[in-house]
């Protein structure tokens, strides 16, 4: 005869033994195989960064004179795409230089997003674009095509030029801005005689 004591020890010991082997039970038919479409289905790699930098300041150098500057606080990069891109969802400032070093034009905006293949910028919200010159371009949505130095919109634009504000729908210039034009032209404009 067992001693009482003895008895249920060993009854907790074989209750203990048979909740882990039930845990291990359920954990094993819960796991199955992983399969690159159960995988995916989970997690599309091409909508997640490949590399994600924070306070990113690069330069862009010709002949080693800096050519562009880029400032941001956050950069995003998505590589795994069809058609790759980077995201700058905080924004951009954009600073280029005239080959003595000193400022040529400066672009500002609250977000923007340059695809690779295209080498093309597109700036959102709050753009801001200031020359040479002082003149300064304000829109929502301005593009920047860096094959062929040229920046353009189909958006509402207003350029301000010392005491003189024009405003219309569409624009384009060289990258620099020194030679702009305003597609549809809108308000009141004032001529000398």
């Amino acid at each position: 005869m067992i001693p009482l004591f003895k008895k249920n020890r060993i009854q907790s010991i074989q209750t203990a033994s048979s909740a882990v082997l039930l845990a291990v039970y359920f954990l094993l038919s819960a796991c199955q195989s992983n399969k690159p479409e159960a995988i995916a289905a989970i997690t599309n790699r091409e909508d997640i960064p490949s590399l994600i930098v924070e306070e990113l300041e690069t330069t862009i150098t010709d002949s080693g004179k800096v050519k562009i500057k880029f400032i941001t606080p956050e950069m995003l990069q998505y590589d795994r795409k069809k058609e790759p891109y980077r995201d700058f969802p905080k924004g951009l400032h954009c600073i280029m230089y005239q080959s003595n070093g000193e400022i040529d034009a400066q672009i500002k905006c609250r977000n923007a997003i340059y695809y690779d293949k295209e080498e093309l910028w597109e700036l959102n919200i709050d753009v801001e674009a200031i020359n040479q010159k002082g003149e300064v371009l304000s829109t929502e949505q301005l593009f920047w095509d860096m094959k062929t130095e040229k920046i353009y919109s189909e958006k509402f634009v207003t350029i301000t030029q010392g005491p003189n504000v024009y405003t219309g729908t569409g624009f384009e210039a060289d990258q620099n801005m020194d030679n702009w034009r305003i597609k549809n032209l809108t308000g009141d404009l004032e001529l000398e005689e």
